[in-house]
């Protein structure tokens, strides 16, 4: 496969395409389009609902295998009748609505709808096949969607297998995005393709490993499905079954954080695995690499094994989790002094890195609950900024990116190095050598501010409709915003919320995974006034 001539992120490019031009027409006129032209986005939804048709298709294996039907009094049509509907209605949307090509709005437009098309789908068999609630599957699908792995539901241990893995395939296909492998699979090339890939977020600032859309996302779902093979192969050489080994390496790579107990990794340990610690370390290892830009891997794999560290964010990266771990762990022995040698100090050590990398990629694995004293108060602080930072850009993970992170304190130190030097000082902001242009820098700062705007809201929201004070509602909704997981009080607790604070949470999910914009695009008048 050829790669470009350069692989560094080109930050100077534009996020999104500019709307191609379908047909010269004089200056200032715009040829208008008939009603059925102006459905053409609902084409492109009609295709993503017949790929989530024929997957949901798939937990039915496991359904027979276990003879669900006799043990969970659960009946297969639990998956076929979702997937046939959503089989029937994608096609329907294609066989009826044209397609044509698509502006940067129209983009915006399909990815929000088409993530609530395909959340709404994927709610179903928790409705029909656990008797939730509306808003409770809504909430779980969207939670597995966004790779957030928030959840309502207790009792995973006895759950119907089925059900289990639905979950965590749902987070697999999130963790790159639903539109990537929509893309991968459909054969889309050219601007219609650039503009969907691009509007998905997690993209920012990222450059093609090789030309062409279509060959870019082919070769990110193969880097995908290379570390899903690896952490496979690494959770059963630790002891794991088949069934949990699959389950755990889905939401480890996608860093959802669904599992399949509701002890979670601890699980493992707590049932006196022989190899509970191998596993845990498994799990680290594949938690950073899903948090990790997939470029990196790319060239990783090309034999650019310094680009772990040379690269800008890479370093940022490590720092972060090095100085996280840290700290931690000098918090937890400050207020808990060490008992019993090294055997201790290692066991800590490993508490402790485990649950930086959970957060930091916003996998939200545990082996210790974050709200357990074993984390004191600046430990429970630190996870709170894990959970607006996340991981890197072009991962699978969630928050606002470590390169955005990095490229804030980079304008903060060029604001004091011109306050101390002149105002006439010229100190542009550069990553890689390359200028970031302000345009980009104003984006970033929207962006923060987009984020923190809703954390706020949604977590004054929490606290005005439950009793929970206001530590757990800012962990609440910072959880679901930085599509983390973790949160300061009880998963009963969770489910147990008012349905408008689930709402409101389930739009923190998608505001999250999408970066705000096309949520924004969806809910704007203008949009709907130009349909």
């Amino acid at each position: 496969m050829p790669v470009t001539e350069t692989l560094e992120p080109d930050l100077t490019e534009t996020v999104l395409p500019v709307r191609p031009v379908v047909s010269p027409a004089p200056l200032g006129a715009r040829t208008p389009l008939t009603w059925r032209e102006k459905l053409a986005p609902l084409h492109e939804i009609g295709a993503l609902l017949q790929v989530t048709g024929v997957l949901m298709l798939t937990p039915l294996l496991f359904h027979w295998l276990d003879k669900e039907s006799l043990e969970h009094g659960l009946a297969a049509s639990v998956f076929y009748v979702p997937a046939a509907l959503s089989l029937a209605g994608g096609w329907s949307l294609q066989r009826f609505i044209p397609r044509r090509e698509i502006s940067v709005r129209d983009a915006m437009l399909i990815t929000a709808l088409g993530w609530v098309a395909v959340c709404l789908v994927g709610a179903v068999p928790f409705v029909t096949g656990l008797h939730a609630s509306f808003i409770d599957a809504m909430f779980e699908s969207v939670s597995g969607f966004t790779t957030t792995g928030i959840t309502v539901f207790q009792g995973l241990d006895i759950m119907p297998r089925s059900i289990l893995l639905w979950r965590s395939i749902i987070q697999w296909l999130g963790g790159l995005g639903i539109l990537a492998f929509f893309l991968a699979v459909g054969f889309r090339s050219g601007s219609a393709a650039s503009s969907l890939f691009s509007a998905e977020g997690h993209k920012i600032g990222g450059a093609r490993p090789v030309p062409g859309i279509h060959n870019t996302v082919k070769a990110l779902w193969k880097v995908y499905l290379i570390l899903t093979c690896g952490a496979l192969v690494s959770f059963l050489l630790g002891g794991m079954n088949l069934f949990d080994a699959v389950c755990h390496t889905l939401t480890c790579v996608s860093t959802g954080g669904f599992s399949t107990h509701d002890a979670s990794v601890g699980y493992f340990a707590q049932q006196g695995f022989p190899h509970a610690v191998f596993i845990e370390y498994a799990a680290v290892i594949f938690m950073l690499t899903g948090g990790m830009n997939f470029l990196v891997h790319y060239k990783v794999f090309k034999g650019e094994v310094s680009s772990l560290w040379r690269d800008f964010e890479m370093r940022w990266f490590w720092v972060l989790v090095a100085g996280f771990t840290g700290v931690i762990l000098a918090d937890h022995f400050l207020h808990a002094p060490l008992r019993d040698g090294g055997e201790s100090l290692a066991a800590d050590f490993r508490t402790v890195l485990f649950q930086v990398s959970s957060m930091i990629t916003s996998t939200g694995f545990a082996t210790r609950d974050i709200g357990d004293p074993f984390f004191p108060a600046v430990a429970k602080q630190l996870f709170l900024v894990l959970m607006i930072i996340g991981g890197c850009v072009g991962s699978t993970a969630g928050g606002i990116k470590v390169l955005r992170v990095g490229i804030l304190v980079n304008m903060l130190r060029n604001q004091v190095h011109k306050l101390t030097s002149g105002r006439r000082t010229v100190n542009p902001v550069t990553v890689h050598g390359q200028i970031i242009p302000d345009f980009e820098l104003q984006r970033i700062g929207a962006l923060l501010a987009g984020w923190l705007l809703l954390i706020g809201l949604g977590a004054l929201v929490t606290a005005w409709f439950s009793d929970l004070d206001g530590w757990q509602s800012l962990s609440g909704m910072a959880s679901a915003v930085g599509n983390m997981g973790p949160f300061y009080f009880s998963v009963a607790k969770m489910a147990s919320l008012h349905w408008f604070i689930k709402f409101v949470y389930i739009v923190g999910m998608l505001a999250g995974r999408l970066e705000i914009l096309p949520l924004i695009v969806l809910l704007s008048r203008r949009t709907w006034r130009s349909v």
